[in-house]
């Protein structure tokens, strides 16, 4: 009898899944893990605990057992919240029956997006240098990822030649990142104003990722959606984790035309159901009452901010003033490594971890990334190690 070939589970694993790459956030801090004394300045959380007022609203709901599943969308008074919120920041109308969704983290909502309108060959044009799931969740979704290479020099935006030279026959959505991770990046209003009739003539939809909308540092976030037309092709999304230090809770919303957010509810139904019934009660208390620890929390990560493009830009390491979110994107050309040479150099002999530019598209080889949602006592020291790494190179 012919031997047969050894069983491979691996020969059963989904190609897609397969080939997409690891994260090249958490790479380096998986090393990290093993190495004592290490200092990180890579991961975006904050470092703020949930506010107290918000944890005890958790621990009331609990107390008086609320663990129950809530409606697939969400509970309602959370939608009316987060509708309320929506008018008030982005001067946007969303009907909390029909164009809200609650989900497990931004990130769930942005997949669901990504699912509910792309179909096997969509063109999605990315602008990089950003978050590192838009191309995979593209790619899952059976669309083809189009990198749109954006630079220092013009902030990081997404320019309106950048996007007319972008789209094609087979494009069908935008993914506008903005406030952008890793750079820090801002869009204006006038910014946004140029490339909404290119958006439109090309008939092609949007995805806004809002997350760090509450962390602009100069002026007013403003969304897309508020521009006139733009509201139907535009899903926004957004959630806690940033604003109201809530990662751990894993809570975001989508909020959408009917047509489209229907179908990201589909999904939702089938693939979570819904989102952690005690984190729901938790965010409407932050919603009601969480705008005066925004405000402090912001204050603090623009003290931070300044501080550390002063001292980066002393060293010799050019820094782009970032106006939103809280990381800073550097230049490390001068050292004349790639990015991953350097973040590796610098957690092996400075014990210190940032992320290299890399993880975040090909455009951003020459920068590492550098959070700021640490204490400023934390930055402090980095800096001084880092210091020493650029003398010693």
């Amino acid at each position: 009898m012919k031997q047969k070939n050894p069983f491979s589970p691996l020969e059963f694993v989904n190609k897609q899944v397969r080939e997409i790459p690891p994260s090249g956030i958490r790479r380096f801090f998986d090393i990290a893990a093993t190495m004592e004394d290490v200092i990180s300045l890579g991961v975006g959380e904050p470092d703020f605990v949930t506010p107290w007022h918000i944890r005890s609203e958790a621990v009331r709901s609990l107390e008086k057992g609320r663990t129950y599943y809530t409606a697939n969308a969400g509970l309602m008074e959370l939608r009316q919240e987060i509708a309320r919120y929506q008018e008030k920041n982005i001067h946007v109308s969303y009907d909390p029956k029909t164009e809200i969704v609650v989900t497990v983290g931004a990130s769930e909502a942005l997949d669901g997006a990504l699912r509910a309108l792309v179909e096997p060959g969509d063109e999605v044009l990315i602008p990089e240098p950003s978050f590192v799931c838009y191309k995979p969740c593209t790619v899952l979704a059976g669309g083809i990822p189009v990198p749109i290479e954006t630079k220092a020099e013009n902030g990081f935006k997404l320019t309106p030649e950048l996007l007319r030279n972008a789209i094609t026959e087979k494009t069908k959505l935008l993914v506008l990142p903005y406030p952008n991770n890793p750079t820090g990046g801002i869009m204006t209003e006038e910014d946004l104003s140029l490339i909404v009739p290119i958006i439109k003539e090309a008939n092609i939809m949007v995805i806004s990722d809002e997350i760090y909308s509450e962390l602009t540092y100069t002026g007013k976030h403003v969304s897309i959606a508020t521009f006139d037309g733009m509201k139907e092709r535009t899903v926004v999304i957004n959630g806690f984790s940033k604003a109201f230090a809530m990662t751990g809770w894993r809570l975001g919303y989508a909020c959408a035309h009917p047509d489209v957010l229907s179908a990201i509810l589909k999904i939702h139904q089938y693939g979570i159901m819904s989102a952690s019934t005690f984190s729901q009660y938790a965010a409407i208390e932050a919603l009601k009452h969480g705008r005066a620890d925004i405000e402090r929390m912001k204050e603090e990560y623009n003290i931070r901010r300044k501080f550390l493009v002063d001292a980066l830009n002393e060293m010799g390491m050019t820094c782009f003033n970032p106006y939103g979110a809280f990381y800073v994107f550097p230049s490390i050309q001068k050292f004349h490594m790639t990015s991953e040479e350097f973040c590796q150099k610098l957690l092996e002999e400075q014990r210190l971890a940032v992320v290299p530019g890399t993880a975040f598209g090909d455009s951003g080889e020459g920068y590492v990334r550098i959070s700021y949602a640490y204490s400023k006592e934390s930055i402090a020291k980095a800096l001084k190690r880092l210091e020493a790494f650029a003398k010693d190179h």
